[in-house]
Formats: C-alpha cells, sequence, structure tokens
C-alpha cells in the first residue's frame, strides 16, 4: 500500500465542517497573551494559532477570528522585511521573522516577528492577507489559553533551541526542543484543549556522520505523516539526519529511539520542510542552511532499514536538490499544489513567493 499522507490541512478541513464550538469550548479565556518572544506557529481547529515563546517556555493558543473562506491568490512581496518594519515604526535590521504559518481555515498567513534584537525584542505576530495588506493580531483583550513547558534548558547558549518547532495533529499539540534532563532532546504532548496534564517524551538517534547516539542534539524541524496506518513525526537535525518517529511511542517520561531513515549530509542546519503529493507520490520538500532545497522521496519510508552505522556523505532516502531555489529560509504549504517561500535575497532584504511544488 502507498504511504498516505497525514494531511494536516485536510484534517483540519475536516473538523470545521463538524465542529462549530465557539472558541471558548477549547478552554480559551478573555485576556492579554503574556507571550515573552515570538517563536514556532502552527493552527489548530477554527482559526486557533499556535504560538511558541522560548522565552517564557509555553504554548500559547490563540483566537485568530480569522474565518473566511480560504483564498487562492498566489502571494508575492518584495523586501517584506520592509513593510513590516514600516508597519511597525522601525527598520528591517530591528525585526527578526521567526516563523510563518497558513491557516487552512482562510488561506491568510502569519508571522511571528521580534521586534527588537536579544532576549529583549518584543513578540508581534501579523496577517498578511492575500490582498496584500499586514495587519497586527493582537495580544490584548483575545480568547487565549497557555501551557507552561515543563523543565525547559536553562543552560542552551541559543535560547530557541527550547522549543524548536510545534505542531497541530489530531487534537494534540506535538512541541519539540531541549529540556534539563540528561535526555536533553524531548517532544512534549498537550493534549488540546490544554489540561496540566502533558506527555514528556525524551528522545535519542544514532547520527551517521559522527558515528554516534545522540541524546542532547535539538531538533531543528519537524511535520506529520501517516505510513500504512500508523502516524509519524519526521524530524531533521543539524549536519543531517531524517528520523522517523512513531507518534504512538512518544508516551510519558519514556526514552525513545527514532528509526534515522536518511544522512543528508554535513555542515548543514535543516530549516524548515512540508509534505505533499505529486504524480501519485509523496514527497518532502525540505530547506537548509547550507545544502539548498532538497526535494525527498517517501516512497520507501515504511520499508527502509535505520542507518546504523558510520556515513560518510550522504545515505537512506533519496533525494534531489532543486537548483532553482535558492536562499529559501521559511517554507508553508499553501495549498496541494503550491508552497508560500520566504526568501533571503542578495541585499539581505526577505522576499515572499509562490512556487508550483515540484
Amino acid at each position: 500500500m502507498r504511504p498516505r499522507l497525514w494531511n494536516l490541512a485536510a484534517l483540519l478541513g475536516l473538523a470545521l465542517i463538524v465542529s462549530t464550538a465557539p472558541a471558548a469550548d477549547y478552554g480559551l479565556k478573555q485576556g492579554t497573551a503574556d507571550l515573552k518572544s515570538a517563536g514556532p506557529l502552527a493552527f489548530g481547529p477554527d482559526g486557533i494559532l499556535f504560538a511558541g515563546d522560548h522565552m517564557g517556555a509555553a504554548i500559547f493558543a490563540i483566537d485568530t477570528n480569522d474565518k473566511a473562506p480560504p483564498a487562492t491568490t498566489p502571494v508575492k512581496m518584495d523586501k517584506a522585511d520592509d513593510r513590516i518594519a514600516g508597519l511597525l515604526g522601525t527598520t528591517a535590521g530591528d525585526i527578526t521573522i521567526a516563523d510563518m504559518a497558513v491557516n487552512p481555515a482562510s488561506g491568510n498567513i502569519f508571522f511571528s516577528i521580534g521586534r527588537g534584537r536579544g532576549p529583549q525584542a518584543t513578540p508581534v505576530i501579523l496577517k498578511l492577507d492575500r490582498k496584500g495588506e499586514f495587519s497586527e493580531l493582537s495580544l490584548k483583550d483575545v480568547k487565549f489559553a497557555k501551557a507552561a513547558l515543563p523543565n525547559p534548558s536553562t543552560t542552551a547558549r541559543d535560547k530557541t533551541d527550547v522549543l524548536t518547532g510545534l505542531a497541530y495533529v489530531g487534537g494534540k499539540v506535538y512541541v519539540a526542543g531541549i529540556s534539563n534532563e540528561e535526555f536533553s532532546s524531548r517532544f512534549i504532548v498537550l493534549p488540546f484543549p490544554f489540561t496540566e496534564a502533558t506527555q514528556n517524551t525524551s528522545i535519542e538517534i544514532f547520527h551517521g556522520n559522527h558515528n554516534a547516539v545522540e541524546t542532547k542534539s535539538p531538533i531543528r524541524t519537524f511535520t506529520s505523516y501517516e505510513v500504512a496506518g500508523s502516524a509519524d513525526l519526521l524530524a531533521a537535525y543539524t549536519c543531517t539526519p531524517l528520523v522517523k518517529i512513531p507518534v504512538s511511542d512518544l508516551k510519558p517520561e519514556v526514552k525513545v529511539r527514532g528509526k534515522t531513515v536518511a544522512e543528508l549530509g554535513q555542515g548543514n542546519r535543516p530549516l524548515d520542510m512540508v509534505i505533499y503529493n505529486k504524480g501519485g507520490k509523496d514527497y518532502l520538500l525540505m530547506t537548509n542552511s547550507a545544502r539548498g532545497v532538497m526535494k525527498i522521496s517517501l516512497e520507501k519510508l515504511g520499508t527502509i532499514d535505520g542507518i546504523t552505522a558510520r556515513v560518510g556523505g550522504t545515505a537512506g532516502l533519496p533525494f534531489e536538490t532543486i537548483t532553482s531555489l535558492k536562499g529559501v529560509v521559511q517554507m508553508a504549504k499553501l495549498d496541494k499544489d503550491h508552497a508560500l517561500i520566504l526568501v533571503k535575497g542578495a541585499d539581505n532584504k526577505h522576499n515572499l513567493e509562490t512556487i508550483d511544488l515540484p
């Protein structure tokens, strides 16, 4: 049986059809969402935005009230950071675009922005509608809920490693990052609506290029996928192992070894990824700091042997480099045929572009 895409947009679309529950039914309360930093974003049901806060070691669920019928207009904007800086009354050099996510309920794009530099940067969430207009999502007098992350790392040199990625799947929020524990690389599973109970699972991997089992390297980007009815997370690490982790293994207070299904080259940091179907086959599109944009075939993901011995270069799942895509630092799936990419130009300014999925 062909591996089946675990399509987050389809799942969320179904949730929108069968659920007309108001935001309050998700445990959201009116107030001020006191984010300390701008981090990863992901969408849940009914236009609820999950925002990661690495400085505050927390996940926020925020009602965006953004539920218009999805638009299909392509997105294109040169020097998006200049536009954002102008809206925030500052300069492009004084902002950081931490992440972007497409709301499947509306087709609009949301950005997490740091205004300023370092730990004192002010977190801002912006919406870009499909007409090309930015607006700020107020964090005051908004319906929201907050979940604290247990035992976050207090020694990480890069504070963003406390919370490196998140995703909403099947009523749960999956959070990647590092902790103060011995096995510091971990996934946290938060049932949504948020409750006091959380699942904290330590992750170890075999890194072929390092010829070692690693427990402290943080996941840099991840997404979800389903193979033969089994839900998995695909996680990429620095330098660059790609690892398959069954969701069923993510149990409270256990240690899990993921299966390394590819080694994609040394001296590289994965930045972002999306999964899509083309010509009846599923692919992972991943952008990287030093190795461009890779199109990775998932056809053999369910049967491939894990990498357990030294790898001097690349191994595992086959891939090709999309040479026409350069400088891509972030990506998000717009629809089944298109992706939105944030491209860093030679002038260090960032352009937004819509591309056909290759």
